[in-house]
């Protein structure tokens, strides 16, 4: 068995110290399976302070429990002394650690037979438990007895459904029926323990071995709506799954996806708790039609919500809830104006593009894409190939847009809040309402992101309501923006939500085409605001208001 020369060297060094060193655990099963170790644990019978006497660079990484890190150049590598562990009374600690001089009592304290090996250079592989046969046989056993192991620390029930699907091995009898026995003792662990193992699981080639978790009754206690997902069937043409096995199916091809694309870990994951939360309300959501069709209707905007809790039950941070229930409330958008061909997509679906880029997020979009696609795969051939084909044709239009710089949100516009200001518009929630309504004609008419243009646009060209409309035309406005003695004034800037339409008349001779905006208040209007309102009017210069 090869290993690292400097993990040969820690060995070595302890040994011509007197103390005898294993490498052990993860690190022995995976170079046995011709895996790389994601890291490299050793074992002494050397306490901390002996370990910290013959290395020049540690870390105290865990001294109260045995554990050393040893810094050789950039690289750490843990040591840690032979230990047994007390009683256990909370089915997560132990009452105390032990340190000992036998290396069976340490490996006899570890989970599973095949993380309870060891190995010296000199002396070769200790396997006290059979863990290489298991190997062999591809199942996951615990040490001794199932339920002790497992009265010791109860998260190593997930923990062994989790190897099950990193290796893609099988759970031995014994420990599946122990599993089911000690279920209800996962409550004493916490989120975030319980948090890192399903997202080992679910990040896995064998991301499927979470239907353990149901079987076992062990999803209960940290998933329970997956189970109702299960048994949720799809009565449409779309789909041949129930809306469980749709989702674990679509995990599977998240991972695929995912590798291909070169995301990052982080990414990945995200994705991974898309995949399997995507169509969490469909059992909420699910109507039969007259003619046994099943349909789902706003299941992606419940879902969303529903998955915000879940993900905060997991304690996740909130860049992962964001960006996961972003991606479940947009997942089921259809992008039928794309147009198949290679020919540059038609306005209409640029148009929806830049709306899709401008709710989710264009830094979102591959993400969102790749979920899609994974969601497609996992469906029925039913009309899939032509459903793939116009995805591809969504992601060709997303790029035209990004290679021609086209705005889809505020900061893309050619004018912002802080050039309405220096031009002499009064800062405020108006500068906001304003960018928001030019972008909105922008989104459908990119060619008008100049500045000039923007300056000199029609109220007919902004989608404002009927009410608003109708009152501005009255008083005879015209354009957005107007200059008054060299102060520019926003229409915007005077329009209030919930105020009583008035406007202004007889304008002064000599303000030629200059219009005053409407404004609305009630009667008992705070006098506060009534000043501010009018003292915005004011710029446009002196008139009479009557109310309408």
């Amino acid at each position: 068995m090869k290993i690292p020369e400097q993990v040969k060297s820690i060995i070595e060094t302890l040994e011509e110290n007197g103390y005898e060193a294993y490498a052990v655990g993860g690190c022995v099963r995976d170079t046995l399976l011709g895996r790389v170790p994601d890291d490299w644990d050793i074992t002494t019978s050397a306490n901390p302070i002996q370990v910290k006497a013959l290395f020049r660079r540690t870390i105290d990484t865990g001294i109260q429990h045995g554990t050393v890190t040893v810094m050789i150049g950039d690289d750490g590598y843990e040591v840690t002394t032979y230990r047994m562990d007390g009683e256990y009374e909370d089915h997560r600690h132990p009452k105390e650690v032990l340190f000992t001089p036998n290396l069976n009592e340490d490996l006899k304290r570890r989970d599973f037979t095949i993380n309870a090996m060891a190995y010296n250079p000199r002396v070769g592989i200790v396997d006290l438990y059979g863990g290489r046969e298991d190997l062999e046989k591809k199942i996951i056993r615990c040490v001794g007895e199932a339920n002790e192991r497992f009265d010791e620390d109860a998260l190593r029930m997930l923990r062994g459904i989790r190897f099950a699907g990193q290796l893609q091995f099988e759970l031995e009898e014994k420990t599946f029926l122990a599993i089911k026995e000690k279920a209800p003792t996962l409550v004493n662990v916490s989120a975030e323990r319980i948090r890192t193992e399903l997202t080992k699981l679910i990040v896995s080639k064998g991301s499927d071995k979470l239907l353990l978790a149901v079987e076992t009754g062990l999803s209960a206690y940290f998933l329970p709506e997956l189970e109702k997902m299960l048994a949720t069937t799809q009565e449409n043409p779309h789909h041949c799954f129930d809306v469980g096995h749709h989702s674990l199916a679509a995990i599977s091809h998240i991972n695929d996806l995912g590798e291909q694309a070169g995301f990052r870990t982080k990414e990945r994951v995200m994705l991974a708790y898309a995949a399997l939360l995507h169509d969490v309300a469909k059992p909420d959501c699910k109507q039969v039609d007259d003619e046994g069709i099943a349909h789902f209707y706003k299941h992606p905007e419940y879902g969303a919500k529903k998955a915000r809790g879940i993900l905060r039950r997991l304690k996740f941070d909130n860049e992962t809830v964001a960006t996961v229930t972003t991606l479940i409330r947009y997942h089921d958008r259809r992008h039928e104006n794309c147009v198949l061909s290679d020919e540059p997509q038609p306005r209409k679906a640029k148009q929806a593009m830049r709306r899709l880029m401008n709710q989710a997020g264009t830094n979102l979009m591959p993400l969102l894409f790749t979920l899609q696609q994974a969601d497609l795969l996992s469906q029925s051939d039913y009309k899939q190939k032509e459903k793939l084909m116009r995805l591809e044709a969504a992601k060709r239009c997303y790029r035209e847009i990004c290679e021609a710089g086209e705005a889809v949100c505020v900061k893309d516009l050619t004018i912002g809040g802080r050039e309405l200001i220096q031009m002499g518009m009064t800062p405020g929630p108006a500068i906001g309402e304003m960018l928001q309504q030019l972008l909105e004609h922008v989104l459908a008419h990119p060619e008008d992101n100049e500045k000039e243009k923007v300056l000199e646009m029609n109220i007919d060209e902004l989608e404002l309501s009927v009410r608003s409309y109708n009152c501005l035309k009255r008083a005879g406005v015209i354009r957005c923006f107007i200059i008054v003695e060299k102060r520019l004034v926003c229409f915007w800037s005077v329009l209030r939500a919930n105020f009583k339409t008035v406007y202004a008349r007889e304008l002064l001779p000599g303000q030629r085409n200059l219009v005053i905006m409407l404004l609305c208040f009630p009667i008992m209007v705070i006098m506060d605001r009534t000043t501010a309102i009018l003292s915005e009017i004011r710029h446009c210069g002196n008139c009479r208001l009557t109310k309408s």
